[in-house]
């Protein structure tokens, strides 16, 4: 397969020492045909293949941690189904689907310690899995009752960033503040800081910002770029001459690429970047180099600006099925053992459900509850006006000093 560094004879039409676009596209698109740059430990065949750069950041899973990385697989994706329903039944008001980002996700998330923190974008539900945070937690977002429920210095999982790689501004401030205050360096108490956002966030001012900001004052932060190989509608070749990993070596930090199918690869992979984020080395970019199975949102239409070949050819690839294979094949797990996982998704979602469905609507005066942390008079006279206009809803009498009456 051809790269970007295997450059074009100069002929019409091609700058000379510039690849020719097939070749960008090839180079951007390289994965585990044959890249010799990709991090792969787990084929999609499941079968188990040896890298030495990585081998010691995975030598602790053994067939018990196999059987909770497919547990988390699993259930992540029965959630994340069970999501994509509910909005198609009223029930949310959008849904962001992470179809075949769950290896990418739950690989790195399960990499971090428990003193490190993440920032996600709006699709991190696997990671949020890995952080303690229940599923349910993650519904008022999407129904729109509150901004996110769960308490984000207690999980160390930020709240989700709507506004396009923000997030990545948000956490090198604090791994900066991280270094500043001591918590770099030798020991088990030392942290970091893990950035979520995907390809399309890579064309965005703030992720740049961000970068040079990290690289300058070298600040303890995984930019953790899930390439899923489709900002929307527009493809990564659009937005980039060369594979995203290399960008880093712009910034002057290492940037890796990584299956991001392979949980067990993008787990060793997180797992040493961390590391020399904690010790003082970092940042790192990684690129985890996956496929969106599913639309942007519930409101996109794949089917709009992508052949369905494509897809095909990537469920080949399905990141629960190699560790389901790797686990029949080297370990010989049995089928109970898949049943009872797949009977726990099937309750998981059921609760997820039942949740959704019932959750209390939200008092009128409620999006004025958590605007300052101190009353204000200025907001508490809005909140006043905007209770009378909602009353009028119910008495159908006009507002004080109004002469209109609703129709």
């Amino acid at each position: 397969m051809s790269v970007p560094r295997d450059w074009t004879p100069p002929t019409a039409g091609v700058q000379e020492g510039r690849p020719s676009r097939d070749q960008v596209v090839a180079g951007l698109k390289a994965t585990d045909e044959g890249d010799p740059e990709l991090v792969q430990l787990l084929t999609p065949e499941g079968e188990r293949v040896s890298d030495p750069r990585f081998d010691g950041y995975a030598s602790d899973f053994d067939v018990d941690a196999l059987r909770g990385l497919y547990r988390d697989l699993v259930l992540v994706r029965r959630f994340d189904r069970e999501g994509n329903a509910l909005q198609r039944q009223g029930q949310l008001g959008i849904w962001v689907p992470l179809l075949g980002q769950e290896a990418a996700q739950i690989g790195a998330g399960r990499a971090m310690a428990p003193q490190d923190m993440a920032f996600p974008s709006y699709r991190e539900h696997g990671v949020a899995w890995t952080r303690g945070i229940d599923p349910t937690d993650l519904l008022g977002i999407f129904r729109g009752t509150d901004h996110g429920s769960w308490d984000p210095k207690a999980t160390r999982f930020h709240l989700y960033t709507i506004v396009i790689g923000n997030q990545v501004l948000n956490a090198t401030g604090y791994a900066m503040g991280q270094k500043f205050e001591g918590k770099v360096g030798e020991g088990p108490d030392s942290e970091a800081t893990i950035c979520f956002f995907g390809d399309g966030a890579t064309s965005q001012g703030d992720v740049h910002e961000g970068f040079v900001w990290a690289a300058v004052y070298d600040a303890p932060v995984v930019f953790y770029c899930q390439n899923n190989q489709w900002a929307i509608s527009e493809p990564t070749e659009r937005q980039s001459r060369v594979p995203l990993y290399k960008r880093a070596g712009g910034y002057g930090f290492p940037g890796i690429r990584v299956d991001g199918n392979d949980v067990l690869a993008c787990l060793a992979v997180t797992r040493w970047a961390l590391e020399e984020c904690r010790s003082g080395n970092g940042p790192v970019l990684i690129e985890a180099f996956t496929y969106r199975m599913d639309a942007h949102t519930t409101s996109d239409d794949p089917s709009r600006y992508r052949l369905a070949d494509e897809l095909e050819l990537w469920k080949l690839k399905d990141p629960i099925e190699r560790v389901r294979v790797n686990l029949v094949r080297e370990h010989h797990v049995g089928q109970e053992f898949f049943d009872e996982v797949q009977a726990e998704s099937d309750e998981l979602a059921a609760r997820f459900r039942e949740f959704c469905v019932n959750m209390p609507q939200p008092a009128p005066d409620r999006m004025f509850s958590q605007v300052y942390a101190e009353p204000s008079p200025v907001l508490e006279a809005q909140r006043a006006a905007y209770l009378d206009y909602h009353a009028s809803f119910e008495t159908g009498e006009p507002l004080a000093g109004s002469s209109a009456r609703r129709v």
